[in-house]
């Protein structure tokens, strides 16, 4: 048997057992979703948000972010501008400290752009 015909054999038989994929994210979706990955990307970030997310009302001051941290209040606000910047949270300037709340949307949208498209 030639190299052509195992080949032409192998493409026959993929061809007839698989389906094509459907259903994936396309381009800008997943440039979007990778640009929120990369920011959670750093344990400190997420737990900076998961420090935000614990709070009785949902917000933080970056002045109480600090030392849960144990980084300094130029290096939190860094980070925190990185996830301001995926969407995740917001940002609100009150006098000369910043107060931040968790983007519930993209929390959510983040689940549903991975879970698969249920077939009926």
């Amino acid at each position: 048997m030639s190299l052509a015909s195992t080949s032409l054999s192998v493409s026959s038989s993929l061809a007839a057992c698989c389906a094509p994929v459907t259903g994936a994210l396309d381009t800008e979706a997943a440039e979007t979703l990778a640009h929120v990955f990369k920011a959670l990307g750093d344990p400190t970030r997420v737990r900076l948000l998961s420090l935000i997310a614990a709070t009785a009302d949902g917000e933080a001051c970056v002045c109480d972010l600090i030392e849960p941290v144990g980084l300094s209040q130029p290096t939190v606000s860094h980070h925190m501008k990185l996830l301001v910047d995926a969407g995740l949270v917001r940002r609100e300037q009150r006098g000369k400290w910043a107060y931040y709340r968790v983007v519930d949307e993209t929390l959510s949208a983040i689940g549903q752009a991975l879970e698969p498209i249920r077939r009926s």
